[in-house]
């Protein structure tokens, strides 16, 4: 799976609002890219979208005469919202995220109260991979890895020496994701990980979000070696009962992302809005007592 002769160009962009970083990835060669995990700008207090932040991302694939054919999500992100159809209106291509799509569609389509034109078919992308699935980005060939356990539906995405791994993973002082979503497990999320880090040791690895523990400066990029010997939650041995209390444990202790309600209404549809009612105006729910 991991083809450590081929090293891509990884482009981070840091977005400071919800602390995701989105990826440009490049076939070194040839033109061709993907990007992965792209931001819209969302003011909750005001209702009002913006795209300075996929506008950033767009300048840089027109400024090197890049070409994009992917445009990948790892999962449904619960903290920010989905820039890919914005992206793909401007520049082109495929929309591709993990088959398991169907499985939080149905979950949160019952509870965001969506009715029967809300499709859960997963029919709002142009690609659904499974497990060990694989799709090329020029030259090279990208492998996913279903990883599941933050949400039902995540999925790491393998490119050459580099896994770009959403929030299965945070960097090694950070630890790993919540599993206490609807339809997570942090059972499942030991295993997950369990199975990530048997990839090469010198694996590039690419975190979806980093909140700068302790002070550090934010970073995103390590490997399988530095996460297997220092991750704080599964590093050096830790078994799958004590990191399963742990994650527990510590998940009772945290709020709800900010954005949670209307991450999961627009990115469950692929980043698209909700439909227009009679009169063009978009609406987003807020279920009380939903989560």
């Amino acid at each position: 799976m991991v083809d450590l002769s081929v090293r891509p160009d990884v482009v981070p962009f840091f977005d400071p609002a919800s602390n995701t970083i989105s990826y440009l990835v490049r076939d070194p060669a040839s033109a061709s890219c993907a990007v992965i995990d792209s931001v819209m700008d969302f003011d909750y207090a005001s209702g009002r979208l913006a795209h300075d932040s996929a506008d950033r991302i767009i300048a840089h694939i027109r400024s090197q005469g890049w070409q994009l054919e992917w445009l990948i999500e790892t999962h449904v992100h619960a903290d920010h919202l989905s820039a890919a159809p914005y992206i793909q209106e401007h520049l082109g291509g495929k929309l591709g995220i993990g088959d398991q799509i169907r499985a939080v569609q149905e979950t949160f389509g019952k509870i965001f109260n969506e009715g029967t034109r809300f499709e859960r078919d997963g029919s709002q992308f142009d690609r659904l991979f499974a497990d060990s699935d694989s799709y090329t980005i020029g030259t090279m060939v990208a492998h996913t890895l279903f990883t599941p356990g933050h949400t039902p539906a995540d999925m790491v995405h393998v490119i050459g020496d580099a896994a770009f791994v959403g929030d299965t993973l945070f960097m090694p002082d950070g630890g790993s994701a919540r599993a206490d979503f609807p339809g997570g497990n942090a059972r499942t999320l030991y295993r997950s990980i369990q199975r990530l880090l048997t990839l090469p040791a010198e694996t590039r690895l690419f975190m979806c979000h980093d909140y700068g523990p302790n002070g550090r400066a934010i970073a995103w990029e390590t490997t399988v070696a530095e996460q297997r010997a220092g991750n704080v939650h599964v590093g050096g041995g830790i078994d799958e009962d004590a990191f399963v209390a742990m994650r527990q444990e510590r998940d009772r202790s945290l709020a709800m992302p900010r954005l949670i309600f209307p991450s999961l209404q627009v990115n469950m549809r692929g980043g698209h809005l909700p439909e227009a009612d009679d009169d063009g105006k978009r609406f987003l729910k807020v279920p009380l007592n939903g989560l």
